[in-house]
């Protein structure tokens, strides 16, 4: 008998599955077309095409399946595991260079635990930081959001109302062992009696409409967002990290099946269109990057200026719950700089400069200085930041290269655990001749070396490979 004689026909089942499968694929593809839509119609609200921009726009694309195939191939809500959410491969949103950025979904109707451990931490109580040994990231903070913005893949989502952070947990609040270790309790309620770190899941809210009218509805957490902010890219290590739904600890995972993988790639293809669409419009309409949009005059994000100080929140499409930002898009010839002065009458507990590209996407941090946090960066006397944006080297320490870029974001942030109601942090820029640039700034303005800028993108280039790692 013929090998081909021996195969029996699929049953049923197997024929059923198979369908679904193929169909499940074939829409992901259609959604993949429709993500990279994105990169050259004018009605999807690209960048102004160039050779450059094109090519990191197919990049762009690219990363934003990667990080729906981080997002959705693993972690459950039922089995949860913090994915990177951010990374280098899947830049994107205006990232912070010094933050990895993590996620794990959850179901806020449940309660989970989340067990950690960190390298010493007394910075974190305000206390001098060690020099040598384990260090904590500098900055940390949990947030449990209803929603993952940019899912709906319109900026309607950001509408008052439509989503909210049940709970925030930053490290000023963190209790923290002498052991570097912590548990945090996420749950709908809080157990009676129960002291340690703590993360409400569902929350009621009402708010006031416009017309005077009030509404009042539930929210339930659906992720866990954590970011670990690195201000010292020499010594400080990341978080040890586990977590899981309380009453499936030790429990298997069920198996998988036909109708989970066709949900995955259905899942994969939606949300790689869906984000791409979203910030595209983000930008051009919200930030208005390439011109009025409400026909006020001007332009949320401005050119060769920065906005007023704004505090995030989830209708700034989920901005850190603890950040002031200030935001620009320079536009550098050749032979010009832009002097950007951050001024903080308030001491924050982190401060971040970064640039990015059009497409929203931070420049390369390892191998190009593009980024200063306050503590990499020289402050003056008068405390103020002094950079220097410009696309060669002026010789000046706080020099952000533009990588080339004749355009691209500058965007400062300044997280405070307590939050500034007056007195608020600010930037200002202007633009000058880069031969000139020394001119205008103070005499003591620290200046960096050939041997001293290399050996500064040294250490960024080690550190991006030990917060990545994948070993």
């Amino acid at each position: 008998m013929s090998d081909k004689q021996n195969q029996s026909a699929p049953d049923a089942a197997t024929e059923a599955a198979a369908r679904q499968l193929k169909a499940s694929w074939d829409k992901l593809i259609v959604q993949m077309e429709e993500a990279r839509d994105a990169i050259d119609d004018p009605k999807l609200w690209p960048p102004p095409a160039s050779p450059r921009n094109l090519a990191e726009g197919y990049r762009y694309v690219l990363g934003f399946l990667y990080g729906s195939l981080a997002r959705c191939l693993g972690p459950t809500p039922e089995f949860p595991y913090f994915v990177r959410a951010i990374q280098p491969l899947n830049r994107s949103t205006i990232d912070n260079a010094d933050a990895i950025y993590l996620a794990a979904p959850i179901d806020g109707n449940h309660s989970y635990t989340i067990r950690g451990k960190a390298g010493d931490t007394r910075h974190w109580r305000g206390e001098a930081p060690v020099t040598e040994g384990r260090k904590a990231p500098h900055y940390v903070i949990f947030e449990a959001p209803s929603g993952y913005s940019g899912d709906s893949g319109s900026i309607k989502e950001m509408k008052p109302g439509s989503r909210t952070n049940c709970d925030v947990l930053d490290c000023s609040k963190l209790q923290v062992g002498a052991d570097g270790s912590f548990e945090i309790l996420l749950a709908p309620e809080k157990p009676e009696g129960y002291t340690g770190n703590y993360m409400r899941t569902r929350v009621t809210k009402t708010r006031t409409r416009g017309d005077g009218s009030t509404e009042t509805r539930e929210y339930v957490t659906q992720l866990v967002m954590l970011r670990e902010l690195c201000c010292d890219w020499k010594n400080e290590e990341l978080l040890d990290l586990f977590i899981y739904r309380n009453d499936l600890l030790g429990k298997p995972m069920p198996t998988y099946t036909p109708e989970a993988a066709a949900r995955q790639m259905e899942d994969i293809g939606r949300l790689t269109r869906n984000q791409v669409h979203f910030w595209n419009e983000f930008y051009a309409i919200t930030c208005e990057a390439y011109g009025d949009m409400n026909g006020d005059g001007k332009r949320f994000i401005p050119r060769n200026e920065f906005n007023r100080p704004n505090a995030a929140s989830l209708a700034t499409a989920g901005g850190m719950a603890t950040n002031i930002y200030c935001g620009s898009i320079y536009e550098l010839e050749p032979d010009e700089a832009m002097i950007v002065e951050l001024n903080q009458p308030i001491e924050p507990n982190y401060i971040g400069f970064h640039l990015s590209n059009m497409w929203g996407e931070s420049l390369d941090f390892a191998n190009y200085q593009s980024s200063l946090n306050g503590l990499q960066a020289h402050r003056d006397p008068d405390n103020v930041l002094r950079y220097v944006v410009a696309h060669r080297d002026p010789g000046v320490w706080n020099w952000l290269d533009t990588t080339g870029h004749p355009e691209g974001y500058m965007a400062v942030r300044w997280a405070y655990s307590v939050k500034p109601t007056e007195n608020l942090p600010w930037a200002t820029c202007r633009k000058v001749k880069l031969a000139e640039v020394l001119q205008h700034l103070p005499a003591n303005t620290r200046l960096a070396t050939p041997e001293e800028r290399e050996a500064a993108i040294a250490i960024r280039q080690e550190h991006v490979q030990r917060r990545y790692r994948q070993h």
